[in-house]
C-alpha cells in the first residue's frame, strides 16, 4: 500500500468499477470515465485474483471442524433463528436463496450493497486522507448500531 501511495496509484474495487465503466464506453456519458484505462489494467488483474482467491478458499480451504464460539454468542444466534451456530462459517439461515427472497434478506442485500458502495467510494482510507479516517470511524459506529439494534429485527426467528 505504501508503494502505491508513493507512485500515485489508486487501489480498490471502486477504482476497478471506474475502469470497467471506462472500458465499456462510460467516457461518452461522463467525463469521470475519460482517462487512460489501460494504465489501470494491473488493478483489474488484482480484482480477478481476489475473486479467484475467494472461490478457491471457499471451495477447497474451508475447515470441516466446528467453529469455537462463546456459548453466549451461540445462545444469541439461536434467539435470532440461527440453528447449529458454529457448524459452518456461513449460517444457512442467512445465506440461502430462500432467505434472500424474504423482506429481511432483501433489506440486508440492498442496504448492504448500498453501504458498501458508498463506503468504498468515500472512505478511501488506503490513501491516508483525514476525512477518510473519520468516515471509517463512522462506518464502524454504524456497524455496531446495526449489529445491536437493527439486525435483531431483520433476522428470522
Amino acid at each position: 500500500m505504501f508503494l502505491l501511495l508513493i507512485f500515485g496509484k489508486e487501489f480498490g474495487f471502486s477504482a476497478n468499477l471506474r475502469t470497467m465503466c471506462a472500458i465499456g464506453g462510460g467516457g461518452q456519458l461522463s467525463d469521470f470515465f475519460k482517462f487512460d484505462w489501460k494504465s489501470q489494467v494491473w488493478n483489474l488483474v488484482f480484482a480477478v485474483g481476489a475473486i479467484m482467491g475467494g472461490y478457491i478458499a471457499h471451495e477447497y480451504m474451508m475447515p470441516s471442524e466446528k467453529i469455537a464460539l462463546n456459548p453466549k454468542t451461540i445462545e444469541e444466534l439461536e434467539n435470532y433463528g440461527t440453528h447449529n451456530a458454529g457448524d459452518q462459517y456461513l449460517p444457512p439461515e442467512m445465506f440461502t436463496r430462500e432467505f434472500l427472497s424474504t423482506w429481511q434478506g432483501l433489506v440486508i442485500m440492498i442496504g448492504g450493497r448500498f453501504l458498501i458502495g458508498f463506503g468504498t467510494r468515500y472512505a478511501g482510507l488506503s490513501n491516508l486522507q483525514w476525512p477518510s479516517l473519520l468516515a471509517v470511524i463512522g462506518f464502524f459506529i454504524g456497524g455496531l448500531i446495526t449489529t445491536y439494534f437493527i439486525l435483531p429485527f431483520l433476522l428470522p426467528g
